[in-house]
């Protein structure tokens, strides 16, 4: 079970990076949404997130650098989700997967049933499994996937699941700014009242 968990968790990873490939540094920092949610700040969130799951949470000690993130994170608001712009994307990508080895020391040095902390949740949960915090890891990590997933395509239309493996309908762009007609179509013909939304 911890191989199959752990592969999932390495798959998602990759994933997260394949996304920058090919992008400007203002493409992986521009802020996509209103919350600003950004391509390279997705990948620094999720490396400070498995130095703490798989660090702090099981008396770990931290690498300096980590530290240093740490603190910068909790001194500023939402710090942990975007690159300052003296930070380069190569250097948010090598702590990404510098966190990577450091998780996988974790994972590989303890059972699934061993019991770790996680100090910011709340105090009746804070005692967890390596179990636990693997299978939180999978659905954090493939949750901001699918973030990027979206993100990409805003960005320049690039989409799909992960390299050699789009999973994506056989489609052209003709065939698909067809569909996206269509899907538009069936939705205003669902509420009547979002034509009304389309003149304001």
């Amino acid at each position: 079970m911890k191989d199959d968990l752990h592969q999932y968790l390495r798959i998602a990873r990759q994933n997260m990076v394949w996304k920058l490939d090919g992008l400007t540094e203002y493409q992986k920092r521009r802020p996509m949404t209103a919350t600003g949610t950004n391509l390279l700040g997705l990948v620094k969130h999720l490396a400070i997130v498995e130095y703490g799951y798989f660090g702090l949470t099981f008396g770990r000690e931290f690498p300096p650098r980590f530290a240093e993130l740490e603190a910068s994170a909790t001194a500023r608001l939402n710090a942990d989700m975007w690159a300052t712009a003296d930070e380069s994307s190569e250097s948010i990508v090598a702590l990404y997967r510098e966190a990577w080895t450091y998780a996988d020391k974790t994972i590989d040095s303890f059972d699934l049933d061993t019991v770790g902390r996680v100090p910011h949740w709340p105090v009746e949960k804070q005692e967890v499994t390596l179990h636990r915090v693997l299978v939180h890891m999978c659905i954090e990590t493939n949750r901001h996937a699918g973030h990027a997933d979206i993100l990409r395509e805003l960005i320049d239309n690039s989409v799909g699941l992960r390299l050699g493996n789009e999973n994506m309908a056989d489609g052209d762009a003709a065939w698909w700014a067809q569909y996206r007609s269509e899907l538009e179509t069936v939705a205003q013909e669902a509420d009547p009242s979002s034509s009304d939304d389309m003149t304001d």
